[in-house]
């Protein structure tokens, strides 16, 4: 089995031109709940299982689901709770996506306990003050809710509380330190600390012999939480920073920012800024810089089709990718879980609202592999738990996603289900690779870098490891 890195971890943000930027977002709200269809190809055989663990291919079947009966129960309804509009509108479209591919080989299996599962939109515009009458709003009038993706870093401090009072499962893509040690019981998380990333840009400037950084990090609450860890590695690595710069999302210009970075004579700018900020700011550093850029390190925000086509447009496609680096968890590119993934989410393509460009780009996506990861471990929980009631099948989550002496390891929603209904423990390995569930509902990966090529391909570069990570530590 190999893996790959999701440059720069979490499914973060895609960043839009403010050329297409209007056009974008106005597909983008228009997103709306549907129900999902088709189906993964069968998994093949894999080794590599954790000792006292076998492991199971997926039954045969065809690629309609011909093979399992189609569910006929009342529908159960998956929420992507995530900004479809605002600077972060490329997000919930991506969650969207691994939405429609999980649901549709999900439902192509038989369904979950005979139910059929949907994909819903809920747009928190990216603001915790819309974000909150919104999930509200989707507890009032949404039918069969069994399970809630996204609750990004913009609005997850405001609305997990409510998630988790509701009793309802959430796996969400924030790396906020202060779901680190306050534990919600509903609360589950793929994706690390935004302090990791943070540590993971600053080893990734060390390996590239970096020794001045700017910093440019947008002024909404995800982006703003990676500076004082960033400073702090920055300083233990001996690492001089430049400039510190804020942007704000709804400018239309960053001269000023520009202008203060350039003049600081940084080795590389690290920077997560949502929209059109980061490109245009992209676009103005090369103008006052003598028609040259600046390197580039980011966040796995960047990992995305809308965010290279922004920036290859601000500054051509070769100039950027030969000058951009990002940090990224690791995932499998290989065998049947990434085969099972890349079939399901790949048979979405032009079905999923405001998700545009080519879906290969998806399957490095952060939030593609590990939101996929979270409704297929709901999914299988309840059929574990014979409930679809979250109270009840949450603690299921945590012991098909650890395993356990004699659980043979599974790789799609269809061999696993299988197993489950002969009776065997199951561990379920993703395209995310294993997952490691702390107390805190917390099963975090390790990094690698990503690069892009000029055609907006992502390449693995190199290795991030633990050891580095924890030397940058506060």
């Amino acid at each position: 089995m190999t893996f790959t890195s999701r440059a720069a971890a979490r499914e973060r943000r895609a960043l839009l031109l403010a050329a297409i930027c209007a056009a974008a977002l106005a597909a983008l709200t228009a997103c709306s709940s549907s129900t999902s269809t088709g189906a993964p190809a069968s998994s093949a055989p894999a080794t590599g299982a954790p000792a006292g663990q076998s492991t199971a291919s997926a039954p045969a079947s065809s690629a309609s689901g011909a093979a399992a009966s189609q569910p006929t129960g009342s529908p159960l309804t998956v929420a992507d709770v995530a900004p479809f509009s605002g600077p972060d509108a490329a997000l919930g479209p991506t969650y969207l996506a691994s939405c429609y591919g999980a649901t549709a080989a999900i439902n192509a299996a038989g369904g979950v306990n005979g139910h059929p599962l949907t994909c819903k939109s809920v747009d928190t515009r990216g603001d915790p003050a819309d974000a909150v009458p919104a999930v509200n709003q989707m507890f009032a009038s949404t039918s069969g809710l069994s399970l809630v993706i996204g609750c990004t870093s913009d609005e997850a401090a405001a609305v997990a509380p409510i998630i988790n009072a509701h009793k309802m499962a959430m796996f969400c893509m924030t790396g906020q330190s202060e779901f680190d040690s306050v534990h919600f019981p509903y609360f589950y998380r793929l994706v690390p600390p935004d302090l990791e990333e943070s540590y993971a840009m600053v080893a990734i400037a060390q390996q590239l012999h970096y020794r001045k950084i700017a910093l440019a990090f947008g002024n909404d609450i995800g982006s703003q939480t990676f500076i004082q860890p960033a400073i702090a590695a920055l300083k233990k690595a001996g690492i001089t920073l430049t400039s510190n710069q804020t942007l704000d999302l709804n400018a239309t210009t960053f001269r000023t920012e520009a202008e203060a970075i350039v003049s600081s004579h940084p080795d590389a700018i690290m920077t997560e800024a949502l929209g059109s900020a980061d490109p245009t700011l992209f676009s103005e550093i090369k103008q006052l810089n003598g028609g040259t850029m600046i390197p580039v390190i980011g966040t796995s925000a960047a990992i995305s089709p809308p965010f290279f086509k922004a920036a290859a447009a601000a500054v051509g496609a070769s100039t950027f990718a030969s000058q951009f680096h990002a940090d990224n968890l690791v995932t499998e590119t290989s065998g049947p879980a990434f085969q099972a993934f890349s079939a399901a989410l790949l048979a979405q393509q032009g079905k999923v609202p405001g998700a545009t460009g080519d879906f290969t780009t998806y399957l490095s996506a952060p939030g593609g592999v590990h939101l996929y990861d979270g409704i297929n471990l709901a999914a299988l929980a309840m059929v574990m738990a014979k409930s679809t009631d979250p109270s009840v099948y949450g603690p299921d989550i945590v012991t098909i996603g650890n395993g356990g002496p004699g659980a043979t390891v599974c790789y799609s929603f269809a061999s696993c289900a299988s197993l489950l209904g002969a009776g065997k423990a199951i561990r379920y390995e993703g395209p995310g690779g294993p997952t490691s569930f702390d107390s805190y509902h917390d099963s975090t990966g390790i990094f690698q870098v990503d690069t892009y090529s000029a055609n907006g391909q992502v390449n693995v570069v190199g290795n991030l490891s633990a050891a580095q990570l924890r030397a940058l530590a506060g």
